[in-house]
């Protein structure tokens, strides 16, 4: 989940945000109200296992479930 930053407050306050960062924390940066960056930690950085992501899936998807969906209706109009 990313913390929504506007660009002034993101200036101001840039090092505390890399120092979130290097905690793992994301953020979306944004100009009047529109999203425009993500400041999130570089490809090098320690990444979240697969067997974590796939249990960080499977637990949405039981909060969140899918109902009333025809996925053939979906693939047929082209949103694969």
């Amino acid at each position: 989940m990313s913390i929504t930053v506007g660009a002034y407050e993101a200036k101001a306050r840039f090092s505390e945000l890399l120092r979130g960062v290097r905690a793992g924390k994301r953020y979306t940066i944004t100009n009047r109200g529109a999203a425009v960056a993500e400041l999130v930690p570089s490809e090098d950085t320690e990444r979240q296992s697969v067997a974590e992501a796939i249990e960080g899936m499977k637990a949405f998807m039981l909060k969140n479930p899918v109902r009333n969906v025809d996925i053939k209706a979906l693939i047929d109009e082209g949103r694969e």
